[in-house]
């Protein structure tokens, strides 16, 4: 932890400096004494568990009475931002790209990015690898952004050839 910053003589600061509570310094014990690659592991283990659930539940084989599980869809019926993802995730581990492009295309356009910017970030702070960094600007990352909000918009229109990307 650092130190409260050192105040000219004479002065007293105008509030006492806050102290950790006990489950901020135990966080802090566990970070600073867990090895470089636990985090990585961790991270890795959220992203099987993920794939894992998209293997078991088999979202492709849905009866197609079956009430949707998104809110959005439930309330509204209207595709939300992340409809067709879990689908696109279990196309995508099976090889199927085109049929995952079909269910999301910017969640398979954003994966080998994610996948890169992971195993950069897995690799540097488990192994100390220095990989190529993808530095995104603003502008790339606004873009990305509005296209996502473009393509969650332009599937939810009941007109030709927008029904195409219903899923």
């Amino acid at each position: 932890m650092p130190d409260a910053p050192a105040w000219p003589a004479g002065q007293v600061p105008p509030y006492p400096a806050p102290q950790p509570d006990r489950l901020t310094r135990f966080v802090v014990r566990l970070y600073e004494r867990s090895p470089r690659w636990a985090v990585p592991l961790a991270a890795l283990g959220c992203v099987a568990a993920g794939i894992g659930y998209a293997l078991i539940s088999d979202p492709t084989r849905s009866d197609p009475d079956a009430a949707p599980s998104c809110v959005l869809k439930l309330t509204t019926g209207l595709d939300c931002p992340g409809c067709g993802g879990t689908r696109a995730l279990w196309y995508v581990v099976h090889g199927d790209i085109p049929a995952a492009a079909r269910h999301h295309f910017v969640f398979v356009f954003a994966l080998p990015f994610l996948a890169y910017l992971f195993v950069a970030w897995a690799g540097r702070q488990a192994f100390g690898w220095r990989l190529p960094e993808l530095r995104f600007s603003g502008k790339v990352i606004g873009g990305f952004l509005a296209a996502w909000l473009a393509f969650s918009v332009l599937r939810n229109l009941p007109w030709a050839p927008f029904t195409t990307l219903y899923v």
